[in-house]
């Protein structure tokens, strides 16, 4: 074996299929001072006994495009490397077989469409043709995808060591990492059995390995490793060469051709969870021992779509634990607990399909410091406080699993691990009906149930309108007509404090924050490229201190990004002070007369306008009040410690009852911001929207002197023009929009719908997307246009708009 050097460049440390594709792409960008180290032999873990199919298509489109990055690779590594890699572009099929199913791939198509890929919808013969082996009784129709295809994981791997050593990369087998040399909060060395390599980049692919080597440096990695079996047989007469891969989640199953035979594995309701106690020592090419006994069900669901297969010999049933996540989706980019510490792991069964895109995505990440798109899905980053027992992610992780073929809801929550956190107000919200969502943890209410109507605290769910939809409807009425109260104490709270708080904070911030103290700011916070990276509301306290809001998703993500641009030598410090305090959300016309009830302070508009705090009294309470909205009407945010929740909502309550008011939840907030014309991070915004793409411009500070992090890209931008405009669409009330729509515009695809729901107000469905046009984008062309959208591969009319449809002179929220 070649000496190990005594320093690099980066350090990756794992020989999967992720980790080898990581050197390769970081090889290809010159970095050929990269170690990868593997501590037994390249493809030991985990990827040698992967199944092997490569699909596309996602509810994201960026992770579709990564997966997207993984065919292209995977088309033209042989012809670079000479090694065979098992690639076969050979399309894949994916079952229907009910109604609801059925719909559920309808929109799947659009989806693909939106995203620009091609996929066809067949009738129960036309699969068959495709697939002559399997009975299509039961089937309503199927999807397909020309562009999947199946690889051999191993073969694919040895052909991209092969490209990563071809272009100056070094790997290193037989070589266990042991420690990392932290000093001073910085990676120094990778310490390793055969020696120290002195770097400051460290990538951990280490699959199943990785939470528990990542978590001896501070650094949480929420994965568990599950059992996973498929099943090899005989070679079985019709099974060609060029058989599609083939998914049935309905029987739960997907099988694709191997040397003439068929491999069938499934995600069982009922999966089992390996390695509790820790995964043993000197495991690698290891399988576990077969589980027939637990391989039946999907065995039996297999026997009725493949007769075939109750004759077929058997070759091998392989069980091979796979990590996999809370949430389904892999884990990639920079740990926010220790800088130049990246991850990539957890990739769910499907490591194969994204390794080639996430390898690519790891290595731009670590090369420029950012990824080379938003990857917030599955940006380490969108972990939290629950994250940190494995217990629970455990427990969460078995759901996940549970779920990867079942029915792909709408509006889904999950079940498991809850409640976990939870606001004073829980029991007493439980108690007046609240359905309550989760995020993060946080137990939400998201609507309410009147048991006077009949109606239950729970969701029924379909693609269809939910159960919920009139109930949602009442609060939604009440926020525009009366008042309404919501517990918003998941929001994410931090306070910046410090002599340089407002330098720092004005560097960091696309808008304007040195301002009096009490003033509000709604800002965003961009990157490098003008991208919003954070979208969130700052008050001014006092000279030296900030109190930040962002959304409750977002509390890890926003707090470093905050936390790492503070500029070097400037003496501020953020806190996380989200579980000290409370907010209570009073939105409506008759809010100013509950508060004006319930406080000796003057709340009328001209003491206390929009855009500011201040605290005030409240039932023994100090409260800070932020007129703010996030509904389009009069109302305050309450902030006030947790411990004083109960007295003021109560209070509060007992004040609105000749008002009106009554409890709403986050269905209604959805549905009133969709009518304002509010944008969402992570969906409507994010790292690959502008603000001047987004509409939100006007909240950049251009026309100050003042440096800020991403002004350059914003100022050309302003001046240059946009090649994606943000706009609204309505369409019926009948149809319901949920996202991903396709945007025509004058019977061209132009974007997708970024999000989409119904206004009550308005009594049309609505949906926000951009609008894009290579050669650029104007207010005027978006107007000038004629608009259908895609939903469920069926085109609807619609209409655009580019101003919000409710209250676009804020009247309402300033009165």
């Amino acid at each position: 074996m070649t000496d190990l050097p005594t320093s690099a460049k980066a350090v990756i440390i794992g020989g999967g299929i992720v980790g080898v594709s990581t050197a390769y792409h970081l090889a290809k960008l010159g970095w050929t001072d990269t170690v990868l180290l593997e501590r037994k032999k390249l493809t030991s873990g985990t990827t040698f006994h992967a199944a092997g199919l490569v699909g596309q298509l996602r509810s994201n489109a960026n992770i579709t495009q990564l997966l997207g990055y993984s065919v292209d690779l995977y088309n033209k590594i042989e012809e670079e490397t000479g090694l065979g890699t098992g690639w076969k572009m050979n399309g894949g099929l994916r079952l229907a077989c009910n109604e609801e199913r059925w719909t559920e791939v309808k929109r799947q198509a659009t989806t693909a469409h939106s995203f620009g890929l091609e996929m066809e919808l067949l009738t129960p013969s036309e699969a068959q043709k495709l697939w002559p082996l399997m009975n299509v009784d039961d089937v309503v129709g199927a999807a397909y995808m020309p562009t999947d295809g199946q690889a051999n994981p191993s073969d694919i791997t040895q052909a991209l060591a092969k490209g990563a050593r071809m272009a100056g990369a070094s790997i290193f087998e037989d070589t266990k990492v042991t420690d990392i040399e932290i000093e001073d909060g910085r990676i120094r060395a990778v310490i390793t059995d055969q020696g120290r390599i002195e770097c400051e980049k460290v990538i951990c692919c280490a699959g199943q390995w990785t939470r528990d080597f990542a978590a001896r440096f501070g650094v949480n990695v929420p994965l568990v490793p599950m059992e996973h079996q498929y099943m090899v047989t005989e070679a079985i007469e019709g099974v060609t060469s060029d058989l599609p891969t083939l998914r049935d989640p309905d029987r739960l199953t997907y099988y694709k051709e191997e040397v003439g035979g068929l491999v069938m594995g499934g995600y069982e309701p009922n999966p089992i969870p390996w390695a509790k106690t820790g995964i043993p020592k000197g495991f690698h090419y290891s399988l576990l021992d077969s589980n027939f006994d637990h391989f039946e069900q999907l065995m039996e669901l297999a026997l009725g779509r493949v007769p075939a297969l109750e004759s077929a010999g058997i070759k091998t049933l392989t069980n091979g634990p796979e990590s996999f996540t809370p949430d389904g989706n892999f884990i990639i980019g920079e740990a926010p607990e220790l800088r130049n510490f990246y991850v990539g792991a957890g990739f769910n069964a499907f490591g194969i399909a994204a390794g080639g895109g996430a390898g690519m995505a790891l290595a731009e990440w670590v090369h420029k410091g950012e990824p080379p798109f938003d990857l917030w899905s599955a940006d380490i980053r969108r972990f939290g406080a629950p994250h940190f027992d494995t217990d629970w992610v455990r427990t969460r992780t078995i759901e996940a699993y549970a779920k990867h073929y079942t029915m792909g809801w709408p509006h889904e929550e999950n079940r498991s691990g809850r409640p976990c956190r939870k606001s004073p107000l829980y029991d007493r919200l439980a108690a007046q009906g609240a359905c309550f969502g989760e995020k993060l943890g946080w137990e939400r209410p998201n609507w309410f149930a009147d048991a006077s109507q009949g109606e239950e605290p729970r969701d029924i769910y379909t693609f269809g309108r939910q159960n919920w939809f009139d109930a949602v409807g009442c609060e939604h009425r009440a926020a525009r007509e009366a008042a309404v109260l919501f517990d918003q104490s998941s929001f994410a709270k931090f306070a910046l404090k410090g002599p340089d708080a407002v330098e720092a904070l004005n560097w960091i911030a696309a808008n304007d924050v040195d301002k009096p103290v009490g003033t509000l700011t709604y800002t965003q916070m961009l990157n490098d490229h003008g991208g919003i990276e954070c979208d969130l509301t700052v008050g001014r306290v006092a000279r030296d201190e900030f109190y930040i809001v962002t959304g409750t998703g977002f509390a890890t993500h926003d707090f470093d990004w905050i936390r790492r641009n503070i500029p070097e030598g400037l003496n501020c410090q953020l806190f996380d002070i989200t579980s000290s305090r409370a907010v209570l959300s009073l939105m409506g016309p008759k809010s100013r007369d509950i508060l004006a009830a319930v406080t000796s302070e003057d709340v009328s508009n001209e003491a206390f306008p929009f855009g500011t705090l201040k605290p005030i009294g409240i039932a023994g309470c100090r409260v800070d009040a932020l007129r703010v909205t996030y509904v389009g009407e009069l109302g305050w945010e309450l902030h006030l410690p947790v411990e004083f929740a109960t007295t003021v909502y109560e209070a509060l309550m007992a004040a609105g009852a000749d008002h009106g008011l009554i409890n709403a939840g986050y269905r209604a907030i959805d549905s009133l911001r969709l009518e304002k014309g509010y944008r969402a991070w992570g969906s409507d915004i994010g790292p690959d929207h502008t603000p001047f793409e987004a509409g939100l411009g006007w909240a950049v500070k251009l026309r100050k002197d003042i440096p800020f992090k991403g002004r350059a890209a914003a100022k050309a931008q302003k001046e240059g023009g946009v090649k994606k405009l943000m706009a609204c669409f309505t369409t019926d009330q009948e149809v319901v929009l949920l996202g991903r729509e396709t945007i025509y515009r004058n019977g061209e695809r132009v974007g997708w719908l970024t999000s989409g729901g119904y206004g009550y107000t308005v009594g049309k469905s609505i949906g926000y997307g951009y609008v894009r046009h290579p050669d650029g984008v104007t207010r005027d062309f978006v107007e000038s246009g004629s608009y259908e959208l895609e939903v469920g591969t069926e085109r609807v009319a619609c209409e655009v708009h580019m101003t919000p449809l409710y209250d676009p002179a804020m009247t309402r929220v300033k009165a």
